[in-house]
Formats: structure tokens, sequence, C-alpha cells
């Protein structure tokens, strides 16, 4: 069941252009966790709260921090960094992170019981919506964790707001939450 993915009419066009999606929703990280390292910025840090990279000096943390999904044998805890201070966060939370594209990511797919679903991949940062969509679009995705490929890092959270299953944000998954 496709869900809530728009591709270009002509399907020889598919990956040749952008690809909109008109149902998503990005969940950045809104507050750094316990335990936050603070340091000025070297320059290119991800940072989880506004989804870009971070300049130079800027203020930052460091922290270990756990996404969100229910009691699995998936859940684990990785390093993040965010801004030090209060952040406005991104410009959109229904389009990718324009600063991230071209980024090689895996998109790690789960399903409502927050187990790894096998619509998991990795994108060579070629068309990232389209990827995007194509794991979403699998039946039984309910969140992907779109995640860096050499450290494995945790990046961002995506969902499809008011998933046809109706279970992703009963399980805090798909729901709405920080992270």
């Amino acid at each position: 069941m496709k869900r809530g993915v728009v591709f270009p009419p002509d399907p020889a066009r598919r990956m040749r252009e952008s690809v909109v999606m008109t149902e998503y929703l990005i969940h950045p990280i809104t507050e750094p966790g316990a335990g936050t390292v603070p340091m000025a910025a070297q320059g290119g840090e991800p940072l989880r709260c506004c989804l870009r990279d971070a300049v130079e000096g800027e203020a930052i943390v460091l922290f270990n921090y756990e996404p969100p999904l229910p009691e699995s044998p998936y859940r684990e805890r990785g390093a993040v960094f965010t801004h030090a201070g209060k952040c406005p966060g991104p410009d959109s939370l229904s389009s990718y992170p324009p600063e991230w594209l071209g980024r090689p990511q895996v998109l790690r797919a789960y399903d409502i019981r927050g187990w790894i679903h096998p619509a998991t991949r990795v994108h060579d940062g070629t068309y990232p919506e389209a990827a995007l969509a194509a794991v979403l679009a699998e039946p039984g995705v309910v969140a992907v964790h779109s995640r860096n490929i050499a450290y494995g890092c945790f990046m961002f959270r995506v969902t499809v707001p008011g998933d046809s299953t109706g279970s992703g944000a009963e399980a805090g998954i798909g729901a709405s939450l920080p992270g």
C-alpha cells in the first residue's frame, strides 16, 4: 500500500528529478539528554536539533541519545550533537534537510513492534526523498531512522502522519514525540 507518496508522472523520470513527498514528518531532537559534554564546534558536526551541520565556533553539546522505539531488542543509545542552547529547529519538518542532500545514509525501517523491517536500505545520497518514499511505502513500516553509514549515528526519525495502521503513535514510534 502506497502512503502519501507522489512521484513524477513519467516513471522514467523518477530517478532524474526531485521526488515530492506530500505526507511525511521529520522529528528532530528537541532537547539535549543527560550527560551532555559542551564544546565549541569544529565545523561539520551534524546537529540533530536543526538538521544542519554546525559552523565552526558554535556552542554545541554531545550527549547519549535513545531514539524512540517501543520496548524491543533493537532499542539502542548513541552519541549525537545538538546546539547547547535553544534552537529554532529545522526550516521544515516535511522535506529532507537541504544541507544533508547528497549524504549517504542508512534508512533503518521499523515495524510496529520496534523491530527492524526488511525494507531497511542504504542510499548513496542521491534522491534521498525517493529512497525514503520507497521505504515508507513498504507495508508494515511505521517509522524510519536515518543514520550515518560510517558510525551508525542516528540523524533523525521519519514517520507518516495518520498512518493507516493507527498503531505507530500508540507504539511510540509513529507519534509526534520529541526525538
